[in-house]
């Protein structure tokens, strides 16, 4: 026999030879690859030609093997089971058992931490989060697999080499402790005397509340720019800022400080709400969990906090 070209040879032929040697049935060996009868047929005629041996005939409604098919196959399966074996994912991830370290960087949202450290809990014991600020490099972090997943509001330029995935954009509302004078005449008049109280994220990113080109919007004096949301809820009850976030930043904790929700009387438009990841390590098993737990607890609680503090439910400009 002259020597095969491999170069001309489909492994997926192969395979449908090693599933026909089993089957001993083009109808069988179809249906478990997913594949017609002729498309089976027209796999073993190919392989006939290329291999110029009869294979497997039909002999009384069964294929029955050549001497030469007896042989090849001895050799093809172990081959087969190689190929398999280098394109198999190499890390699989079990949360029950993993000791795995996750770096998340997003802005301190206390509801969403507690939700997904209690999941982690429950499903992945040994596995520790840890819970970062979005620093000015988050992206460069992003991209050399120092932080597995980042959240940011609004619309930069995403760097080469990253993966995103938009969820729903959140609407704005405006909080201040419940005895705050605006409370009493909530309009532009209030917005505009009253000193505001703003969270810039990042340096890299800013945060994604509107300017107009003319200066702030509706006229509000920022007095107070502080890096990061944790203790904001503290602030207001303590003080005459105001401060406008998303919802969900607030939602549940307007109770246990004595906070007031009130419709912003400027027009602001929702902004679209990102997740962030390697390029590079968009298949690994532990991010993809790790990402599906977190923006699904996302979606949850943002969807929860836009109905807690849905527009009918604020306090309306006069």
């Amino acid at each position: 026999m002259n020597e095969i070209n491999l170069n001309h040879v489909d492994l997926n032929l192969l395979v449908v030879f090693e599933v026909l040697m089993e089957t001993r049935s083009v109808t069988v060996a179809a249906d478990r690859l997913g594949k017609t009868q002729s498309a089976i047929s027209h796999a073993l005629a190919r392989l006939r030609q290329q291999l110029g041996d009869p294979l497997l005939v039909k002999v009384g409604g069964r294929m029955h093997p050549s001497p030469y098919a007896e042989v090849l196959i001895e050799d093809v399966r172990p081959i087969l089971r190689g190929i398999r074996r280098v394109i198999a994912p190499r890390d699989l991830f079990d949360p029950a058992t993993s000791d795995r370290v996750f770096r998340i960087a997003i802005p301190t949202l206390t509801r969403l931490i507690a939700e997904v450290s209690a999941r982690v809990a429950r499903e992945a014991p040994h596995v520790r989060i840890e819970w970062l600020p979005p620093h000015h490099d988050v992206y460069a972090a992003l991209s050399e697999g120092l932080i597995d997943l980042a959240h940011l509001g609004g619309t930069p330029r995403l760097p080469d080499g990253l993966n995103e995935q938009v969820v729903e954009p959140f609407s704005w509302v405006t909080f201040a402790r419940q005895d705050h004078p605006a409370v009493r005449n909530w309009g532009l008049d209030a917005w505009r005397r009253y000193p505001h109280l703003m969270v810039n994220v990042t340096r890299a990113a800013q945060s994604p509340f509107a300017e107009a080109a003319g200066g702030p919007v509706g006229g509000r004096r920022v007095t107070a720019l502080i890096g990061d949301s944790a203790g904001v809820a503290s602030i207001l009850a303590q003080s005459d800022f105001l401060a406008t976030f998303p919802a969900m930043l607030l939602a549940w904790d307007m109770e246990a400080h004595g906070l007031r929700a009130l419709r912003p009387p400027v027009t602001l438009d929702p902004v679209p709400v990102r997740f962030f990841w390697s390029a590079r390590l968009a298949n690994d098993a532990a991010g993809s969990w790790i990402r599906s737990v977190v923006i699904e607890a996302y979606r949850c609680l943002q969807a929860e906090a836009e109905t807690k503090l849905a527009v009918n439910r604020l306090v309306a400009p006069a």
